[in-house]
């Protein structure tokens, strides 16, 4: 692939070598020592020993871990837009529930208007087509001529 199939040779960089210089010694500085009187005077103990010896010295209070940071009051923006959200989805549900509710009604009475139209005209189909309490049948006037159930009179 190459036209020169020769091998190459890395080039030669100048190298430069750091060294580290050490550093003096730190000498501490004496801070004055300036006396002070306590605020309060700290409690002596003194406890005995199993060998009876007797220690006497301070008592060291114990270490109080730091209080936990308060969490952050939250906002009355971000209370008031949660309520109103909340609020918000409550009435779409009843408005949905409402409107379930009104067709589901309207659905049960058209089904009992439906229903009595069947029962009135199933009696209305009973009284025209029984023959009990009529022996001479049905009469029906169609343009000036009786028809008289079985009979046609002219």
């Amino acid at each position: 692939m190459y036209p020169e199939q020769a091998p190459h040779v890395p080039a030669q960089r100048a190298v430069e070598v750091h060294q580290p210089t050490p550093l003096p010694p730190a000498v501490p500085v004496a801070a004055p020592v300036v006396p002070v009187q306590p605020g309060t005077v700290p409690a002596v103990a003194s406890i005995v020993m199993p060998d009876g010896r007797v220690v006497t010295g301070y008592a060291i209070e114990p270490t109080r871990p730091e209080p936990v940071a308060a969490k952050p009051a939250v906002s009355r923006t971000a209370v008031n837009i949660a309520l109103g959200g909340a609020g918000f989805l409550a009435v779409c549900g009843g408005l949905v529930l409402l409107t379930s509710f009104i067709a589901a009604l309207t659905a049960f009475i058209t089904q009992l208007i439906i229903l009595a139209a069947v029962v009135f005209g199933g009696w209305i189909a009973v009284q025209i087509f029984s023959t009990r309490g009529h022996q001479g049948g049905t009469t029906v006037n169609i343009r000036k001529a009786v028809i008289k159930r079985n009979h046609f009179h002219g």
